[in-house]
């Protein structure tokens, strides 16, 4: 996943190239964060990707 600040909107938008359908926006860094991963949970339950990790691992890069 990746966060890039949108300054028109004045937003942060966070897409992935991993997670198929990922598009989650925010006005700060920490909300974009719970957003990004509750839309991940979700979507990769919408497209069966199966996990039984009990719950997503994030890192800095």
């Amino acid at each position: 996943m990746s966060a890039e600040w949108d300054e028109d909107e004045r937003v942060w938008v966070a897409t992935s190239n991993d997670v198929e359908g990922l598009a989650a926006q925010s006005e700060t860094l920490e909300l974009l964060e719970k957003s990004a991963l509750a839309a991940i949970s979700d979507l990769t339950e919408l497209n069966g990707i199966a996990s039984d990790l009990p719950e997503i691992p994030v890192r800095d890069t």
